[in-house]
């Protein structure tokens, strides 16, 4: 259903051109007589079309830059125990991508992880939250916080860390001593407006200013947010809000927030931000949702400058989850909003980005697919690839 403007003047004597070409579409849908909804979408939900040309897969561009780092390929592994250990963080690095280590998993809190990685592939399903929550409750420590990210350093690869917003005033310092060439600030979700009457909240701005290093920070679902995100001068945000495989928090907080639509709208964010700062062009990161490579080619279409990938890559032999996969909430002290889940192996890192693939499920030669799709609808670039049409075309699997 549509509705038309006004196309009138102020006096109502004149035809007015402009107006009469805009519509207003009406896209609430009543959910009682007290409360209306948006009709919002999943990747799922949409597919995008072909145009008029086509192009060889090797002639398309999937590099991305971001302030002074330029990726050959547009993806980031999530700060996941399942997902990044040093050593992933190193092959991610010398694939093309960045790897990101969580600075408040296992690896900043044991000398030896592997023992309890072990035990946590290991718990039984009815056991695994308590036991998981005993596990993370051992302490981090700075030196292990600086000898990781120290470790990564060595092998000549971008050095990316992250902190939760809790625990970054905390523990920063210690990571920008460390020497780290991208911070991230990831939560479920993160706002530049915190309000608290305990604590004293981090002040993104002033932070963010204050760090001589690129800061990516999410998660953001809505235009709003993420705009007042890019405003305190974050290099990136991530989108997404309990999305991932391993999450829960639809089911714990009744919050959730289908991703082709909340790309979209941060995108929209990214635009509108680019002509009020003057030129300052901010990177939308789609973190959630991301189980297959037409995921991530559907990601890119809406507006996505890289994806953040956990249980994509969890999947991968060689991933410290040997294939199980868990994020920060599934031990969450409090009120844990995630599973510790079986994704199971598929093949090594390389292959699962690179190919060549032998399932035919979209979850191997990741950037192969890519490529193919850039190429299928006729674009250059990852940028080019933003304007590519997209349809609504809900998609069930039997």
């Amino acid at each position: 259903m549509f509705r038309i403007l006004n196309v009138c003047s102020a006096e109502c004597n004149t035809f007015d051109e402009a107006a009469a070409g805009r519509v207003e579409r009406v896209s609430d849908i009543e959910i009682g007589r007290a409360k209306r909804a948006r009709r919002v979408y999943a990747f799922d939900d949409i597919a995008i079309v072909p145009s008029r040309r086509t192009r060889d897969p090797q002639d398309v561009s999937i590099s991305w830059t971001i302030d002074a780092f330029t990726f050959a390929i547009p993806v980031i592994a999530a700060p996941m125990d399942s997902v990044v250990s040093p050593a992933t963080a190193i092959a991610m690095g010398r694939l093309g991508g960045l790897g990101v280590l969580d600075l408040e998993g296992v690896w900043t809190r044991y000398d030896d992880p592997e023992p309890v990685l072990e035990t946590i592939r290991g718990l039984k399903p009815g056991e695994a939250t308590r036991r998981m929550q005993d596990i993370y409750a051992e302490p981090i420590k700075p030196e292990l916080v600086r000898d990781r990210l120290a470790e990564i350093r060595a092998a000549g690869v971008p050095v990316a860390g992250a902190l939760s917003p809790q625990r970054t005033q905390e523990l920063y310092q210690t990571v920008v001593d460390a020497g780290v060439d991208l911070f991230v600030i990831r939560g479920t979700t993160v706002s530049a407006e915190h309000v608290s009457k305990s604590v004293e909240p981090l002040n993104l701005k002033k932070f963010i200013y204050e760090l001589d290093v690129p800061v990516i920070v999410g998660g953001a679902a809505t235009y709003t947010a993420a705009l007042h995100l890019m405003r305190t001068g974050a290099a990136g945000v991530l989108v997404g809000f309990g999305g991932g495989a391993a999450s829960t928090t639809r089911a714990s907080l009744g919050i959730h927030a289908p991703m082709a639509t909340a790309v979209a709208d941060v995108a929209g964010a990214r635009r509108d931000y680019l002509d009020e700062s003057g030129g300052r062009y901010v990177h939308v990161i789609a973190d959630g949702g991301l189980g297959t490579s037409g995921d991530i080619v559907k990601a890119i279409s809406v507006g996505a400058d890289a994806v953040m990938l956990g249980s994509t890559l969890a999947r991968a032999s060689d991933a410290p989850g040997g294939g199980w996969h868990w994020g920060a909430e599934a031990h969450h002290s409090e009120l844990p909003r995630g599973n510790r889940v079986e994704v199971g192996t598929l093949a090594p890192l390389e292959q699962i980005l690179f190919g060549p693939s032998t399932v035919a499920d979209g979850r191997v030669n990741l950037i192969g697919a890519l490529r193919r799709s850039m190429a299928t609808t006729g674009y250059s670039d990852l940028k080019e690839f933003q304007r590519v049409e997209v349809v609504v075309a809900p998609y069930h699997q039997s």
